[in-house]
């Protein structure tokens, strides 16, 4: 197969888990056999063209389209110059066409990706809300973006930061601030990300037990100095790859119940509850991100479990425990080669309205073709 993935992101470096996840994809489809490719990054004025001219010159068989399309210019380029061969990746509900939490409702461009081959969500939580939002079942292919282990156990009781990655607004910045001063005696460390602002960074750099830390390719060099990840997300999560990262090196995880943060934490401790964000101002900072306006969120639920973990050696270690078992199981369930499959049972020119084919469900000629591909790649 010829893919071609399209999102409005820079992926050298890349930033963010949906960036991540979906490089992680392109590597096992193109270790299979297949030829891949991307356009991304730059401005929209040369992204669009540079899609259709892929898309006319390379003919792909599949575009994946990543939701990181705010103004979903490229999701109609796609369906535009490759119709019937594209497949939608929900990763952000916030850069969905349709669902309450878009920042961008779009009825023609919900229409879309209704319309598309096939979309693939991050996990069970999106599934539901797609379907809610859209009247459309999604697939769940979990990106197996933590590796094959074994991985490195990194729970520590005694020393390192209480972290958190890419501090911002919607992120819950501020009950990470506050949390921060009233536990003056414990250091702290963030890695800024793609929401981070000069502003941000000027009240993280205030606190003197906040360390600003530096980006790193590897997210280890980060957790190995972790003793606990703080995830206080106000704004509604996909999932929570790096709640599952630190999960699976032992590391204890403090996390709102946001969205697919509450499924990514398998049902562990320290889970918050939060008031979400639930409008944005028209107001957009150098990020060209909306304003939210933020909620009333008491802190001290963060203080205490932050104070139970950092002072019980037992009940820090039993929750370490209990968070890398949790995690090890559910990436062992993980199949690298899920994508390949699902693209391949998808039909080119048809929308699946329902959740992907498994083999046993298609039809004696679609099943040997596909399994005649299957043993042609190996």
């Amino acid at each position: 197969m010829r893919i071609l993935l399209t999102a409005n992101a820079s992926y050298d470096p890349p930033r963010g888990g949906a960036t991540r996840s979906n490089l992680v994809w392109l590597r096992h489809l193109a270790s299979a056999g297949h030829e891949c490719r991307t356009v991304c990054g730059g401005s929209q004025s040369r992204r669009v063209p540079a899609l259709r001219e892929q898309i006319l010159e390379w003919r792909p068989d599949w575009v994946l389209v990543s939701s990181e399309d705010l103004g979903h210019a490229l999701l109609r380029e796609a369906h535009h110059s490759a119709p019937g061969r594209v497949v939608y990746l929900a990763h952000t509900p916030q850069f969905y066409p349709f669902g309450p939490a878009s920042w961008n409702p779009d009825p023609h461009a919900a229409e879309l990706v209704a319309r598309s081959a096939g979309i693939v969500a991050i996990g069970r939580h999106m599934v539901d809300y797609i379907e809610r939002a859209l009247g459309r079942r999604a697939t769940v292919i979990h990106p197996p973006i933590y590796g094959a282990g074994p991985f490195a156990s990194y729970g520590n009781f005694e020393r390192g930061w209480i972290a958190m990655i890419n501090p911002c607004a919607v992120k819950g910045i501020d009950i990470f601030l506050e949390t921060a001063e009233r536990l003056p005696e414990y250091e702290f460390g963030v890695v800024p990300g793609w929401g981070t602002t000069a502003a941000d960074r000027r009240a993280l750099e205030r606190l003197p037990n906040v360390r600003v830390l530096p980006n790193v390719r590897d997210i280890d060099e980060v957790l190995a100095r972790t003793r606990v990840l703080l995830n206080p997300a106000l704004w509604y999560e996909g999932f929570g790859l790096i709640v599952m990262e630190a999960m699976l090196r032992g590391i204890p995880v403090v996390a709102s119940d946001s969205g697919g943060l509450e499924e990514a934490k398998r049902g562990t401790g320290y889970t918050i509850p939060v008031k979400l964000i639930e409008r944005y101002e028209a107001v957009f900072d150098e990020h060209a991100l909306p304003q939210p306006v933020l909620p009333e969120n008491d802190v001290a639920p963060w203080v205490a479990a932050l104070r139970e973990l950092l002072t019980s050696r037992s009940a820090y270690e039993r929750e370490s425990a209990a968070s890398r078992l949790a995690a090890e199981r559910f990436v062992s369930g993980l199949d690298a080669g899920e994508m390949e499959r699902f693209l391949l049972s998808l039909e080119p020119g048809a929308t699946a309205g329902v959740e992907r084919a498994t083999i046993e469900s298609l039809s004696p000629e679609r099943r040997a073709l596909l399994l005649e591909r299957l043993r042609k790649r190996r």
